[in-house]
Parts: C-alpha cells; sequence; structure tokens
C-alpha cells in the first residue's frame, strides 16, 4: 500500500467512527423517546446538541487550527472524541446524555475540519474529488456495518452499549494516526506573520468566493440534515416499520454508496464537479418527495425510495465538499475549513430542531408535517444549485478560474 493511500485509509476509519458515532443516535431514536419519555422536539434537540457543540467549537478552532502541526492536533481532537463517545456511553438520564453528546460535538467538529484539511494539502486538486469520494465511502460503512452493528449491540443489552463500543474502536484510531499520517506543518507561518482571530475572519468575509463557499455548505446541510434525523421515527411511526427493519435501510443503502460515493468522486474530476452535482441534486428530489409524504407501505418499496435517498443524498455531499476545499489558498484552508465545518455543525444542530418543531405528533399519534420539511429540503437543494455556480477554484498561487 502507498503512503497516499495509507493516509486516505486512516483519514477514512477516523471518519467511519466519527460519523457512526453521530449515525447511531437516530436510528436509535424511538428507543430513547421511549426510554426517556420525550416528544420529538425534545429528540431532536438530543440530535442538536452534537451538532450545535461542534459548530460553536469548530468556529473557535479556526483560531488555531492552522498554528499546528496537523498530525499532533488529530491526535489531540481523536482522543478527546473517544473519551466523549465513553461518557455518552455512561449517561443514566435525558440531561446527562445532552450534556455527553455536546461534550463529543467539541472534538467532532474540529477533527471533521481536520480531515478535510489534509486531504486538501496533501491530495492535488485534480485528483482530490477522487480522495474525496473515498474517505467519505466512510459514511457509507457506516451505515452498513457501523449503525446495524450498533442496532444489534442496543438489542443485546441497551442504548448505551453501542457507545462504550464506539468509544474503544475510537481509542483505537490513535494507532493508525501516529503510523501512517506524517507530520504536516507547511501550512504553519512564523510568530511575526501569523494572523490574529480578527484577521482570520476578515480573510473570510472579504472574499466573496470564501463567502459563497461557506452559504454553499450551509444550503445544501439545510436540506439533507432537516430530513435525515426523523427518518426512523417516521418510519416507525406512520410507515409501519419495526425497530428490526430498520436496520435494513442501512444495510441496503449504505452499502450502495459503498461503490457510488467513489464512483461519484471519480466522475467528478472526470467531468467537471458543478456539473456532476447538479444531476445528483435534481436527481435527490424524487426519493425526498416520495420519503417524508409516505404512508403505511410495503417495505420493499420503501427500501427502495430509502437507498436512492442514500445514494444521491449523500453523493451531492462529494463534488460539493471537493468545491469548498478548493476555493481557498493552503495557507488559510484549515482556518476555513473550520469555519465551514462549524457553519455545516451549527445548520445541522438548526436544521434538525426546526425540523422537530415543525414535525408535531397528531391526536392518533402519527408523525404530522413531514411532508412540509420534504418541500423545504427540496427548495433548499435547487438554491444550492444558484449558489455552486458562483464559486471559483483557488490554486496556490491564488490564481481563480
Amino acid at each position: 500500500m502507498n503512503k497516499e493511500k495509507a493516509l486516505l485509509y486512516t483519514l477514512a476509519v477516523i471518519q467511519f467512527s466519527h460519523i457512526t458515532d453521530f449515525m447511531i443516535l437516530m436510528p436509535l431514536g424511538p428507543r430513547l423517546m421511549e426510554s426517556f419519555s420525550i416528544v420529538p422536539s425534545q429528540f431532536a434537540l438530543l440530535v442538536s446538541a452534537y451538532t450545535f457543540s461542534a459548530g460553536i467549537f469548530g468556529f473557535i478552532g479556526a483560531f488555531f487550527i492552522d498554528r499546528f502541526d496537523r498530525k499532533k492536533l488529530l491526535m489531540i481532537m481523536a482522543l478527546g472524541f473517544a473519551l466523549g463517545t465513553l461518557t455518552c456511553g455512561f449517561s443514566n438520564s435525558y440531561y446527562m446524555l445532552l450534556f455527553t453528546r455536546a461534550f463529543t460535538g467539541s472534538f467532532g467538529g474540529i477533527l471533521s475540519a481536520l480531515i478535510l484539511s489534509i486531504i486538501g494539502d496533501v491530495i492535488p486538486n485534480e485528483r482530490r474529488a477522487g480522495a474525496m469520494g473515498l474517505v467519505m465511502a466512510s459514511f457509507s460503512l457506516a451505515s452498513v456495518v457501523g449503525v446495524p452493528l450498533g442496532l444489534y449491540l442496543a438489542t443485546l443489552s441497551d442504548w448505551h452499549f453501542p457507545f462504550l463500543s464506539l468509544g474503544i474502536i475510537a481509542l483505537l484510531t490513535l494507532i493508525p494516526i501516529y503510523r501512517f499520517i506524517p507530520k504536516l506543518s507547511d501550512h504553519v507561518v512564523s510568530n511575526a506573520d501569523r494572523e490574529s482571530p480578527l484577521q482570520i475572519i476578515k480573510n473570510v468575509v472579504t472574499s466573496k468566493n470564501q463567502l459563497y463557499a461557506l452559504l454553499f455548505g450551509i444550503v445544501l446541510m439545510f436540506s439533507h440534515f432537516s430530513v435525515v434525523p426523523f427518518i426512523s421515527p417516521y418510519l416507525v411511526t406512520n410507515v409501519g416499520f419495526l425497530d428490526a427493519e430498520l436496520t435494513y435501510i442501512y444495510l441496503i443503502g449504505g452499502g450502495l454508496t459503498i461503490f457510488t460515493a467513489p464512483l461519484i468522486g471519480k466522475l467528478a474530476d472526470r467531468f467537471g464537479r458543478l456539473k456532476v452535482f447538479t444531476i445528483i441534486v435534481v436527481l435527490v428530489t424524487i426519493p425526498i418527495y416520495l420519503l417524508t409524504n409516505l404512508t403505511e407501505t410495503p417495505v420493499p418499496f420503501v427500501l427502495i425510495i430509502t437507498s436512492l435517498f442514500f445514494v444521491f443524498g449523500s453523493g451531492r455531499m462529494i463534488p460539493s465538499t471537493a468545491m469548498i476545499t478548493s476555493s481557498v489558498l493552503p495557507k488559510n484552508r484549515g482556518s476555513f475549513m473550520s469555519f465551514n465545518s462549524a457553519c455545516r455543525q451549527l445548520t445541522n444542530g438548526f436544521a434538525a430542531y426546526i425540523g422537530g418543531l415543525i414535525i408535531t405528533a397528531g391526536p392518533d399519534g402519527l408523525l404530522q408535517n413531514y411532508d412540509v420539511v420534504g418541500y423545504i429540503a427540496i427548495g433548499m437543494g435547487v438554491l444550492s444549485l444558484w449558489i455552486a455556480r458562483k464559486i471559483k477554484v483557488v490554486d496556490d498561487t491564488g490564481f481563480t478560474n
């Protein structure tokens, strides 16, 4: 295995533990709502606690992320994330879990920015979407292996067990980080040349390209994450899914994206990121509409819809992330990607919480207004197409095209 592949696989392993930790909470929704006797808005806050914290600390991280060797900082953030996940497993009340999710998110937000920054630093622009596709295939692996296994562990014991197991896996990621991630400090400047926090903010707010890139990420994540947290509760409550059948959604949908994610990355490098992104955004409107308007439906038909949502919903993130990563110079990439990660995480939190406010439980116990959330998601996806056309690629000399 060459050094580049070893680095990318290591980042994918880190991303796997990070994404599984985040995703596992959502299919556990029905179990948590019953265990803590909470309503949809309280569950949405439980999901949002992680993303709000990740967003806040991602913003703070923008002021120091480019001051250190990326490898050292990655090890620190991975360790903090692992310890946070373990504390989730020891939570014994709703409010304690709310706090520990926020604690874990404080490391997860910076961890995401670091992974993207390392790819941007190491992989040339012409191969960057392909590298993004490989690392982001960890989302798929998290769906196929992480979430179903976590749900299975929950049936063996209770909802605590998946978090304890994930915490141990996250600790083990420190080994490949130490072995395969090289020292990455070429971006670090001397104290005399180091920019102040105000200058870092100024670099972003005075650059139309970076502002468009931030807005692009915000709109896209709102489109995606207003729908995602409520898939499991809606399918169980309104469509008639059993808890055990939720596993099939992640096994099949995630299994498909293991193959489609790298393929989409290669297609984006070959035919253009904007063109591929546009096609996928148009295609994803179909499963979003169908998914958010389902009533009692045969399981095989639902699985087709959810699989299409997985493939196209996650697929649009690959060319879009490559576009965002390439919109800034390497010396500012870490701070900008931290800002970007903060904005996206905060957007995830707001989207989930707003979705929880829109969706209500009717007198018959069924969830209502999920279709409204779907229409909003489709509208935001269309808006992202307009913003995407405003973003330019910046090479190492600052030239844009």
